[in-house]
């Protein structure tokens, strides 16, 4: 199973530690490409690739081979809608995580998506809780434990 991981880069980086907790989880059903994603040491510069355009063509060829979306979409990002919207029109699964918070209010058209299955969620256990139950309704099982 190959899984792209969605999650802001240039829009914040305040979640990249628990970006990086849940590739970690995700490796337990397939490969990961977007590991890149959870490194804390990307700034939001977004300077993980040569250009932007060689970042767009990695990205989408990474997308293009993958099988399920999963995406972290509390913090903002254009480039996490912009992949989510590829995703949808690619007919691929998609989750989408969203912490509570009284600040912010989910994207309408996120949560409006008949297309994307979006869980709320508080802690990292609820949020593999959801990631679970999703891989679990696609018939897929766990490769490995974590």
């Amino acid at each position: 199973m190959n899984i792209y991981f969605a999650g802001s880069i240039r829009g914040g980086r305040n979640d990249a530690a628990l970006y990086h907790d849940i590739i970690v989880y995700l490796k337990n059903y397939g490969q990961v490409f977007t590991e890149h994603v959870g490194d804390p040491a990307l700034t939001d510069q977004g300077d993980d690739g040569p250009d932007d355009q060689g970042i767009f063509r990695r990205d989408m060829a990474w997308l293009m081979q993958s099988h399920v979306v999963v995406a972290e979409v509390t913090q903002p990002s254009l480039g996490v809608g912009f992949e989510l919207g590829m995703a949808v029109s690619l007919g691929m699964p998609v989750l989408a995580l969203y912490r509570n918070s009284p600040e912010r209010v989910l994207s309408a058209m996120i949560g409006g998506c008949p297309d994307i299955r979006v869980a709320f969620y508080q802690t990292l256990s609820q949020a593999t809780e959801a990631i679970d139950a999703f891989m679990e309704s696609l018939g897929v099982e766990r490769i490995g434990h974590e």
